[in-house]
């Protein structure tokens, strides 16, 4: 038994409401059960109940048992004196205010439906993978379509915090946001934190500055990552750090500590080697990044915007000294799927929620054409029936899995909520 389950039949009145009473034989009526709010204090905040003939309106606290109270010490919290009543599973002790009024305890496991219970307990036997993995797909699709809904703009909530405190960083220079931005996602997953890192190191002032010159900003981002830190015997390796020496001396540049980038278990396309030119080029190619990427209404205009390659040196290498067969190495269309999923639609999300502006359907249906993310709980979420047609669905899938799945927060999740109203789940 977990206190979630108690908040949410407290919450729905999931139990049998009349003739309800205390420990002490009080009759207790629920006028409201309170708001829960989820903060620091009490469970549930502005309930008003009638015990005894007497109404009373303040606080809702929860507990498995009474003497939880203690062991959380609430009576040396001050916050806790507005309790008006105790909502516990197990009764097993006498609860008191500072002023030694005993608190009212209403011991909740008398008054909820066997099937109820069973139903909860049969949620989280443990699966394979999830709780719910065998009922899931037979979850009401209106219920499931409009969870999944609410899960993307949680996941894009949670990525808008995070531009929020670049924007801080960055005296709120949204072209320099979208630069990390991007830079963390061109590393993919190996080497994302390590190319944000390198994106955050040069300040994009300087970027805006050298723009003009693919072999500049090649310079810059090659240098700070250390891929120019050995010597070699190469015409390019040469120039881009001639360069980069000069750019240091230029700007004053203190080139930071950055682990190395990584090669290994990548596909030859996917070397750092590769992104950084590809990196390069797009902010060569596109002035003023960020205000088209703000201005593009259609799936194809952003792909137009991204339409880039690597510079002529790299069509022959994947890395300095090694010539290999010539091939133009352009973004393909599921890497750009990527960016827009990872990087575009929380920008987008994120900057149109500064202006005071709600462009949801317009993400949700940008989404929506977009291919769904091919990786690990996609594929497993499709072995139980629940296939995600597109990316808004696999976004969707990877918060619900990581935000509640894998926090067991099954008693915040519609999915969870659904099947115990239902009738008793078999396992």
């Amino acid at each position: 038994m977990k206190e979630d389950f108690l908040h949410y039949v407290w919450k729905f009145k999931k139990f049998n409401t009349s003739n309800l009473y205390t420990s002490n034989q009080e009759p207790i009526t629920i006028i409201h059960s309170g708001d829960y709010l989820q903060l620091a204090g009490p469970d549930f905040f502005n309930a008003q109940l009638i015990i005894e003939g007497q109404k009373w309106a303040g606080n809702v606290e929860i507990h498995i048992k009474s003497s939880d109270w203690y062991h959380h010490h609430h009576e040396k919290d001050a916050a806790y004196e507005s309790v008006i009543l105790h909502v516990v599973w197990e009764h097993d002790a006498e609860i008191f205010r500072k002023n030694n009024t005993e608190i009212p305890v209403l011991e909740l496991r008398h008054y909820i439906a066997k099937e109820t219970v069973e139903n909860y307990r049969s949620l989280l036997v443990p699966k394979s993978w999830i709780f719910c993995e065998r009922q899931l797909q037979h979850v009401d699709l209106f219920i499931f379509e409009h969870w999944l809904e609410r899960l993307f703009f949680e996941r894009l909530e949670r990525k808008s915090r995070s531009i929020d405190l670049m924007l801080e960083q960055t005296h709120s220079d949204w072209e320099a946001v979208l630069f990390c931005l991007l830079a963390k996602n061109f590393g993919l997953n190996t080497n994302g934190e390590i190319f944000q890192k390198i994106a955050t190191s040069i300040p994009f002032a300087f970027i805006r500055k050298e723009r003009a010159d693919a072999e500049n900003l090649e310079a810059l981002l090659f240098g700070t990552a250390g891929l120019l830190d050995v010597e070699k015997e190469d015409y390019y390796f040469t120039n881009l750090k001639q360069k980069f020496d000069y750019l240091v001396y230029k700007y004053q540049m203190h080139k930071p500590l950055i682990e190395p980038v990584q090669f290994f278990k990548h596909r030859p396309d996917n070397f750092p080697t590769i992104r950084l030119s590809q990196l390069a080029n797009l902010y060569f190619n596109s002035e003023q990044l960020f205000s088209k990427i703000i201005a593009a209404t259609c799936l194809q205009e952003l792909y137009d915007i991204f339409k880039v390659s690597v510079s002529e040196y790299w069509k022959t290498h994947y890395q300095f000294d090694r010539e290999s067969p010539k091939k133009n190495k352009s973004l393909s269309r599921s890497f750009i799927d990527l960016i827009i999923i990872n990087t575009i639609v929380p920008v987008k999300f994120a900057y149109a929620k500064s202006q005071g502006k709600d462009i949801s359907e317009i993400l949700i249906a940008l989404m929506r054409q977009i291919p769904a993310e091919q990786n690990a709980v996609i594929q497993k979420f499709s072995t139980f029936g629940v296939v995600a047609a597109n990316g808004f669905d696999s976004q969707c899938l990877l918060q619900l899995k990581k935000e509640y799945c894998e926090q067991s927060r099954c008693m915040e999740c519609a999915v969870g909520i659904e099947l115990l109203k239902s009738n008793p789940i078999k396992v």
